[in-house]
């Protein structure tokens, strides 16, 4: 079964057990997929529907927005707006694939790197290039930026 069609089957569970925090997430997360399938609807045809690879990346930004909504309400001191936030992220992680460790990206991006040449911090768009496709929705691209720019950067200085 599609990501979209195990999302639609929950969201009815969510609504026969009246769990209304889980029902308000996965309709928005809905929304969010017509939404983007509107959109390419024009160039793909009046009946289109998103691949689960397509999919996949609307609910990574959708996760995306909400770690920035938690960071932002953090720094606010609106715990309480930052634990709703954690909740939704905690329902939208459920259909993205298993997140990796930092070991494990480290150990993908050192891969890439060795495999692209790249030498030093100008070749950080090279090796983005690379290894964002083969994480695929596994790890955030902040984290994944953050870990090759270090990795790229002269190991001394003196």
């Amino acid at each position: 079964m599609s990501i979209k069609r195990t999302l639609e089957a929950d969201l009815k569970e969510a609504l026969k057990a009246r769990e209304t925090l889980r029902v308000a997430c996965l309709r928005m997360l809905k929304s969010k997929i017509l939404e983007r399938e509107v959109a390419l609807r024009s160039d793909r045809g009046r009946d289109y529907e998103l691949e689960d690879d397509e999919t996949l990346a609307v609910l990574t930004a959708y996760g995306k927005q909400r770690r920035d909504s938690i960071e932002s309400f953090r720094q606010a001191g609106r715990d309480d707006l930052a634990d709703k936030e954690e909740a939704e992220l905690a329902i939208v992680n459920a259909y993205l694939p298993r997140q990796l460790s930092g070991e494990e990206i480290e150990r993908i991006v050192q891969e890439t790197i060795e495999e692209s040449g790249a030498t030093s911090p100008r070749d950080m768009g090279k090796v983005m290039k690379l290894v964002m496709p083969r994480l695929k929705g596994a790890a955030d691209g902040k984290r994944v930026n953050e870990i090759v720019r270090s990795s790229l950067q002269p190991a001394d200085r003196s």
